[in-house]
């Protein structure tokens, strides 16, 4: 198994006549991975707590509360109530969170067919929306009855959309086949 660190430090080799790369600092790389969650409306404190643990034991670093930036009345919400909660991995953390997502924690997803390229946006970042916590190993064996989702943002330094695909295909993002050329 070659780990993302090692397949990012191959890209230059691999894609300079393609995207005519004339520095290795031109070629793309990670800058950063972001896992969040949505807190959505409950006010339970335990829930909350509970999430955060969850996000802490997945990822290895404490979440930071997200705040709410208005207060919107009809859906009871206030400015500055917490609305959900992130983390934001850089270096060795992200690169561990990295392969476990990519050899672990995707291929335990039920019908698992690939991520979609449409999820790359024109600056070269992916997001991959994740429905159930309980894919990862550290908390799979835990109570059922309180699964929620996730958002995960791979932040690259590709300048296109066809240069963060082939990027992230390298580094071993396993996308689906028959949309490698939609976008």
């Amino acid at each position: 198994m070659t780990l993302t660190k090692e397949k990012q430090k191959t890209i230059f080799e691999t894609f300079s006549d393609t995207f005519g790369y004339k520095s290795i600092m031109a070629a793309p790389r990670i800058l950063k991975v972001v896992v969040s969650s949505g807190t959505g409306k409950k006010k339970d404190a335990k829930q909350i707590e509970f999430i955060a643990d969850r996000l802490a034991r997945i990822t290895g670093q404490k979440p930071s509360a997200r705040p709410a930036r208005q207060s919107i009345a009809s859906f009871k919400l206030r400015e500055g109530d917490s609305v959900g909660l992130q983390v934001t991995l850089r270096g060795e953390r992200m690169f561990d969170f990295l392969d476990k997502l990519i050899h672990v924690a995707l291929p335990r997803t039920r019908d698992f067919r690939g991520l979609s390229a449409g999820s790359i946006d024109g600056m070269g970042n992916m997001t991959i929306g994740i429905r159930e916590h309980t894919i990862f190993p550290e908390v799979a064996d835990e109570d059922l009855k309180d699964i929620f989702g996730l958002a995960i943002t791979i932040v690259t330094t590709a300048k296109t959309h066809e240069e963060a695909e082939s990027f992230l295909r390298h580094i071993g993002i396993p996308m689906r086949v028959d949309e490698a050329s939609k976008h």
